[in-house]
């Protein structure tokens, strides 16, 4: 992907453990490295298509100046996510924050704080089988599209599905989404636990009734065997009410542990289901 660079803006700011490291201030320099694609703005010749850098140092400067943070850690994050929030073009960030002057008592060049950040594609299911199912889902398709750090998503159709897992209930309304998120799979996972439960959803019975239900299927290239979080979900080749929505969005998309394309997967199933017929 192409960049930008920024190399060593200096920031007198107030940041650090000691009292005096906010009170008086003292320099710190910034490199980052914004990805974006520059070839609309190439070919064009428009600084609209592109990313304005003297913008981004602005913010970067006024944001250092503006804010004050024990550890150098806390102002790379929370800087890297305000550059990535007010410049929609930017993809990812490498950043660096330097502290040359950090109060060691040793002779030393600089120490510094370098981390990555960006927009992570991630594909959620999503399903409700308890009182107005539709009214459940538009309900949290509404509060995932209002949290800021998340953005480009949309819905695939809803379609009705039988129960899964051999409990008795009533049918489901079942969807897929796609979506980029700047949360942590575990962030994220979080985030989708507390839509549950202001929906209401009690979790007595394994694949039991809900009033909403919202799986993490695939996280950019994040794979897990955490039993908290398994990722890609493990029993996605299983499920028609996951992957018929799910090749609406991403036919194409593979599967990282098995090699299977979502195409693949949802042919095979099929294919295995009119033989059980």
């Amino acid at each position: 992907m192409d960049s930008i660079k920024i190399e060593d803006l200096e920031v007198y700011a107030g940041h650090g453990v000691f009292p005096e490291e906010t009170s008086n201030g003292q320099m710190f320099l910034v490199s980052a490295e914004l990805y974006t694609d520059l070839h609309p703005a190439g070919k064009s010749d428009e600084l609209t298509l592109s990313t304005h850098y003297g913008e981004v140092c602005r913010l970067m400067n006024n944001f250092l100046r503006q804010n004050t943070f024990q550890l150098i850690e806390a102002a790379a994050e929370q800087l890297a996510r305000e550059v990535l929030l007010k410049f929609p073009l930017i993809q990812k960030l490498v950043l660096e924050l330097k502290k040359p002057h950090a109060p060691i008592g040793l002779p030393f060049s600089c120490v510094s704080v370098k981390i990555e950040r960006g927009w992570k594609k991630a594909y959620l299911g999503i399903g409700s089988n308890m009182g107005d199912r539709k009214a459940y889902i538009e309900e949290a398709l509404k509060r995932l599209k209002a949290n800021e750090e998340i953005r480009k998503m949309r819905c695939s159709q809803l379609i009705w599905t039988k129960p899964y897992g051999g409990v008795e209930q009533e049918d489901f309304l079942n969807g897929a989404i796609e979506l980029e998120t700047l949360l942590t799979p575990y962030e994220l996972l979080e985030f989708l636990h507390e839509l549950e439960r202001k929906a209401g959803r009690e979790r007595k019975i394994h694949w039991g009734p809900r009033t909403l239900d919202l799986d993490i299927l695939f996280y950019e290239d994040f794979v897990s065997d955490d039993p908290k979080l398994t990722v890609p979900h493990p029993d996605m080749e299983n499920r028609l009410f996951v992957l018929e929505p799910l090749s609406e969005l991403c036919p194409y998309y593979v599967n990282q542990i098995s090699g299977k394309s979502v195409t693949r997967m949802l042919r095979k199933l099929q294919e295995q289901e009119d033989r059980d017929v």
